[in-house]
């Protein structure tokens, strides 16, 4: 086939560093999804929904045949930590976690995880984001060591 083709839809979910609360603020929140977003387009892929709460982050990304996702995460997580470091609103001390966790997902089931993304502030009123995280790895199958999840 001389033609390459991919449909590789991604569930992509990461937290500051030690689950600091820098996401605390609306405003910066927002910017630091319209942030994401860009920076997720920069890389060839599909933004198809950023949120999140005061310490972690949802992406729902369409990835591209021409970059693995670790490069992908490591582009956006570098260039809005620059912009969060030295932005009105944001902290020198800015800094995400080392690790992400990434969910393959079905493009039927896009729409639900898109909603499940939006709905970040109201769905963190009753649980926690290393809750949600260790559901979403149950979900997924994904075993987990809790020494090496949380930093």
């Amino acid at each position: 086939m001389p033609q390459s083709l991919a449909q590789v839809w991604i569930h992509l979910v990461f937290s500051t560093k030690d689950r600091r609360p820098f996401l605390r603020d609306d405003q910066f929140r927002e910017e630091m999804f319209r942030m994401l977003s860009h920076h997720v387009k920069e890389s060839k892929c599909v933004s198809a929904s950023v949120g999140g709460y005061v310490d972690h982050v949802h992406l729902l990304i369409g990835l591209s045949r021409t970059i693995t996702l670790a490069k992908l995460v490591e582009a956006i997580k570098t260039e809005t930590s620059k912009w969060a470091k030295s932005t009105q609103g944001g902290s020198e001390l800015f800094s995400w976690q080392s690790g992400y966790g990434a969910f393959s997902v079905s493009h039927s089931k896009c729409d639900d995880v898109d909603r499940y993304i939006r709905n970040q502030v109201k769905h963190h009123e009753k649980m926690s984001f290393q809750d949600e995280f260790r559901e979403i790895c149950r979900r997924h199958q994904i075993d987990i060591d809790e020494r090496y999840v949380w930093d």
